[in-house]
């Protein structure tokens, strides 16, 4: 036996949910961390390192084809590819609308194909969307089908997802993470034939960089509204993340795939009963 022969964990966007992600899953793997920001990505190799796990870092645009395809070429070179998370994506406050459908959209549309084709029989893979992709008004059903099923290079061409139609950056976001549901349910046939899962998750408002910097945006009284209305009334952590991926990745929900976990504290749940109402001032 190999005792170097490790499965490979490949978490991509490594900031405050995809390190917690990587410490939870990372033991006895070798992990491949890949972000588009270099310190940010040494950073938590270095950390991750210093507590013994064994990392591989590389830098990743999700938004290119080519640096996807070579991320997961590199995933499979390491060994059998069990887990892929994809945290990557771009907040309404971090960056204008045609970045966040590069990124948040084709990024995740990218990360799925190319990962479905190196991804072991057995393996599972988390993508991480938002609660903002259960809050937008509903799509007609032809946009929802162009969604789940166009190809990757048509995907900013349909008419209702061009960085030319849709140039405000919270519509970008909640449009971006609908189709990331809808791109998940899609690809659960494709890595399922590989005998393999792929599911999503839908964080609220988690305590994390990203999160904070949205706290301290325009929005963010409204965001504490949410908070407040909902059931547990707090934020949430990376570590909640974290967990939540855990199970969708273990053996335990070996029966589900191509679905949507809401993991916001209960903040759309609040919405549909009634009790948060979004057209409440911001």
């Amino acid at each position: 036996m190999d005792r170097d022969a490790r499965d490979v964990l490949v978490v991509v966007g490594v900031g405050g949910m995809g390190r917690a992600i990587a410490r939870r899953q990372g033991t006895g793997k070798r992990v491949l961390l890949a972000d588009f920001d270099e310190t940010t990505l040494q950073a938590a190799a270095d950390a991750l390192e210093g507590d013994g796990h064994a990392v591989t870092a590389q830098h990743v645009d999700v938004s290119s084809l080519e640096s996807v395809s070579a991320l997961a070429a590199a995933a499979a070179a390491l060994g059998s590819v069990t887990q892929v998370v994809s945290t990557a994506g771009l907040s309404p406050v971090q960056a204008p609308a045609a970045a966040i459908l590069k990124v948040d959209l084709l990024g995740v549309a990218l990360v799925l194909d190319e990962f479905g084709r190196v991804i072991a029989p057995g393996g599972a893979g988390v993508v991480v969307a938002s609660m903002a992709g259960h809050m937008m008004p509903p799509l007609a059903p032809e946009q929802e089908a162009a969604l789940a099923a166009a190809p990757v290079g048509e995907l900013l061409r349909l008419p209702f997802a061009s960085p030319d139609t849709v140039t405000d950056s919270g519509q970008a976001y909640g449009l971006a993470k609908r189709a990331n549901h809808l791109r998940v349910q899609a690809a659960s046939l494709a890595w399922g034939e590989r005998g393999a899962r792929i599911n999503s998750i839908s964080p609220g408002i988690i305590s994390t960089p990203m999160g904070q910097a949205e706290l301290g945006s325009a929005s963010g009284q409204f965001m504490r509204v949410m908070i407040s209305a909902s059931g547990t009334g707090r934020l949430g952590t990376p570590d909640d993340i974290a967990a939540a991926t855990a199970f969708l990745l273990g053996p335990e929900s070996s029966f589900i795939t191509g679905t949507d976990l809401l993991v916001d504290g209960g903040v759309v749940a609040a919405l549909r009963s009634g009790r948060l109402n979004l057209g409440a001032p911001s």
